[in-house]
């Protein structure tokens, strides 16, 4: 039955990545989940080697668009690989190993709660995303950037998400980046971070009496589908009404919130 549900999940996640410019965990792990119960670490571990690739493959689009900042990509790299790290380690600590797992997976549902409600303010009649400003090099714009960084990293190792839906906000709110801008930069980051967190979380799966070939087989059967549903979804951008799309995430974030957050130890 996997072979129909791993797939089914994996281009669910492309289609609303590329529809919307977000991390595919955020759709894959709540899917998981209702599909399988409760076992954070291992959906983490697959789905951050997901995110590497399905992020590469998007990065093709974003560089022929050339909307990368490469200053602030200077800061935000080396803050968010350090993040990554201390993330994954945090996961792996005492208080959420064996049945106390489950903390992950309501830490992953107060997250969808973020991600639900700053979707759903861009819904609001006339919202406007704020205007950017001239990028500068001053101390504080590094110092914000390499902040920016380190809080993309903590989440994506935490977590297992790619982190997009933290990075791109904040680059927007922080440094009043443009979003084309913003997004490409994020796409970049989880390129450049997630390889890194994928090695980590799934080398230390053994500490959770978890097998490396589980992880493995989830993620080679979500990604094929995934990257077809990512690139369907980038094309059906231009024609679908985006507020409709965002209005069907928006719910399916609230019902994965729900259920996430009262989930009770595998």
């Amino acid at each position: 039955m996997e072979f129909v549900i791993l797939p089914l999940i994996g281009l669910g996640m492309g289609v609303f990545g590329g529809l919307l410019g977000i991390g595919g965990s955020i759709v894959m792990i709540p899917s998981l989940t209702f599909a399988y119960g409760e076992n954070q670490h291992l959906y983490q571990a697959s789905a951050m080697i997901c995110n590497f690739f399905v992020a590469a493959f998007s990065l093709i689009g974003h560089r022929r668009a050339e909307a990368f900042v490469g200053s602030v990509l200077k800061k935000l790299i080396p803050a968010a690989v350090v993040g990554i790290l201390g993330g994954v380690a945090l996961s792996n600590c005492r208080f959420f190993a064996g049945e106390n797992s489950y903390w992950l997976a309501r830490l992953f549902g107060a997250f969808l709660v973020y991600v639900a409600i700053y979707n759903g303010l861009k819904l609001r009649p006339g919202y406007r995303a704020l205007a950017p400003l001239p990028q500068d090099e001053s101390g504080r714009s590094k110092l914000i950037a390499a902040g920016i960084g380190l809080l993309t990293g903590l989440g994506a190792g935490l977590l297992g998400i790619g982190a997009g839906t933290v990075s791109t906000p904040l680059q927007q709110i922080g440094l009043r980046m443009p979003l084309r801008n913003a997004m490409s930069n994020s796409a970049a980051l989880i390129v450049s971070m997630a390889w890194l967190g994928a090695i980590y979380k799934n080398v230390t799966l053994a500490e959770h009496n978890i097998v490396l070939s589980d992880s493995l087989r989830i993620a080679v059967l979500v990604m094929p589908t995934a990257m077809l549903g990512g690139y369907i979804g980038g094309h059906l951008m231009h024609t679908l009404p985006k507020n409709v799309v965002r209005a069907i995430f928006v719910g399916v974030c609230i019902l994965a919130a729900i259920r996430l957050l009262t989930i009770r130890p595998g």
